[in-house]
């Protein structure tokens, strides 16, 4: 079965307004600050992405949303992509487990499609804002690198 794999922060939503409020990427990372963010639930869909998603939906492609977010955000994230427009994806992967996020996001990003690929699925797309979103193992057919003036994931 045909795949698509989208990451979510700054490919599907988009955190310019949080990163607005602390110096657009120049300010010392905060994970306290940047979760009371997510909790909000009020990032913006990034419009070309949102037109993508639903394109790719509609040709049939089975759609994956996997993120570095935790478990502990999927219900203000399913609820803020949904608001945003974005429905009907067939898997969202949070990170779950201690050891995944101990992991680069390369390597977390790598198992889980290498996980998708076991599951029977072809990854013909791929669409990120970090390289890590892309690269790896069991990448696809064809990946699509947003620009992150902000922020970089290694």
């Amino acid at each position: 079965q045909a795949a698509w794999v989208f990451d979510i922060d700054e490919t599907l939503l988009s955190n310019l307004p949080y990163y607005a409020q602390h110096g657009y990427g120049l300010e010392l990372f905060d994970h306290r600050e940047f979760d009371r963010w997510v909790e909000t639930g009020e990032a913006p869909a990034i419009p070309s992405s949102l037109r993508l998603y639903r394109e790719v939906r509609d040709l049939g492609f089975k759609t994956f949303l996997l993120t570095g977010r935790t478990e502990a955000h999927e219900a203000v994230t399913v609820d803020n992509l949904r608001r945003q427009g974005f429905h009907h994806w067939d898997k969202l992967i949070l990170s779950r487990a201690a050891a995944d996020r101990e992991k680069t996001a390369t390597d977390y990003k790598s198992e889980k499609r290498k996980e998708m690929e076991a599951e029977g699925y072809k990854i013909l797309g791929n669409s990120g804002d970090q390289w890590s979103d892309l690269l790896g193992y069991s990448m696809s057919a064809r990946s699509f690198k947003l620009p992150n003036p902000m922020y970089y994931i290694p």
